[in-house]
């Protein structure tokens, strides 16, 4: 099958969603590594750890997808950098394992460079004009820090504030640098799904009382849930009638006087924040095929006494109830005969949000 184009009307009243074909066609699948992945924000997992001038890790950034070789590095001036991986004389991965150094040598033909990234020597290029040039230095990708977080980018459409601003100033009061990661109930998913549908789901309010009726459904407010959009991300508010479940909102908050028990953040494309009373679910959706997505949850705990509390108590289950509901979808858009169908102008506006953005990125 081959890519058409596409629209979302921008009146969710009056739009259509997402082509069928978008979820499992590989053709859409190529465009959007390209036209979406390549040009977001996503997650570096693993940069808390270097600190030491020396110290360096290389990674994949966004494996399974983007497959893109980093090395984050920390000069003698404590910066950390995120930097190419790849060297610029015949294509070697340069740094392979973690480890200290002073320089970043490769070795395969002994290409060196400085923790920042330039080139710095290469035997026997003596007689090579105009060498070294900017062109022979690694690469520096963009790379953001936000409490506990990381991110990078390998050439970010949105600058890093207008991404995460919205985000930042309304769980800001969080003390985020005191946020601890806890590997124990950090775990990966193998969703046999789109990674849109994935999305889909997480963004839509409708299926709460349905398919988390008996979990999630009995913590939360589903008269008083909403979404609010922004630029480059959504907010669904999940509220509580159970005050114990709720955050401890400081004075002025724009949410003081309503029970939150929960700030579900979505960050396009692929990225959702959850924070609750005790801290802050991390879910990164990695597409790994047209029909394969891995998610990690990684839990960053500041408050652990209420980490049995309110809508972010028993995630494990919530993610099963998704996990089937989605595979389900899969299996649907497959069908010859269904193509496209329409939104709920109340309870699916964080799932046109996202189809308006996709569809904007590929259209490119």
């Amino acid at each position: 099958m081959s890519v058409g184009e596409f629209t979302i009307d921008p009146d969710i009243r009056r739009a259509q969603t997402l082509p069928a074909a978008v979820y499992h066609d590989p053709a859409y699948y190529a465009l959007q590594k390209d036209r979406v992945f390549a040009r977001s924000w996503q997650l570096v997992t693993g940069a808390e750890r270097v600190k030491a001038p020396g110290h360096l890790l290389p990674l994949t950034l966004l494996d399974g997808c983007l497959d893109e070789p980093v090395v984050l590095t920390c000069a003698d001036d404590g910066r950390l950098r995120c930097l190419s991986n790849v060297c610029t004389h015949r294509g070697t991965v340069v740094v392979e394992g973690e480890g200290h150094a002073h320089t970043l040598r490769c070795r395969y033909h002994g290409r060196r460079f400085a923790l920042d990234g330039r080139c710095t020597f290469m035997p026997e290029f003596e007689e090579v004009e105009g060498f070294p040039s900017p062109a022979d230095d690694l690469r520096s990708l963009p790379l953001e820090r936000w409490g506990p977080l990381a991110f990078a980018g390998l050439d970010p459409a949105m600058p890093f504030d207008a991404w995460i601003g919205p985000v930042r100033e309304r769980v800001g009061f969080l003390p985020l640098d005191g946020f601890v990661l806890d590997p124990s109930t950090s775990r990966d998913y193998l969703i046999r799904a789109n990674w849109a549908l994935y999305c889909d789901n997480y963004l839509e309010e409708f299926h709460i009382p349905y398919i988390h009726g008996g979990s999630l459904g009995d913590k939360l407010d589903y008269a008083s849930y909403r979404t609010e959009l922004f630029d480059f991300c959504n907010l669904q508010l999940g509220t509580t009638r159970n005050r114990d479940d709720a955050f401890r909102l400081p004075p002025g908050h724009p949410d003081e006087g309503t029970l939150v028990a929960a700030y579900y953040w979505w960050l396009f494309p692929n990225l959702m924040l959850n924070f609750y009373p005790w801290g802050l679910s991390v879910n990164v959706v990695q597409p790994l095929a047209p029909d394969r997505t891995r998610v990690s949850f990684l839990s960053y705990v500041w408050d652990e006494r209420r980490r049995g509390e309110g809508a972010g108590a028993d995630l494990h289950r919530v993610e099963m109830e998704d996990e089937e509901v989605v595979e389900a979808v899969q299996r649907g858009v497959r069908s010859r005969i269904y193509h496209r169908g329409r939104y709920s102008p109340r309870r699916e506006v964080g799932t046109h949000h996202f189809h308006t953005l996709l569809a904007r990125f590929m259209g490119r």
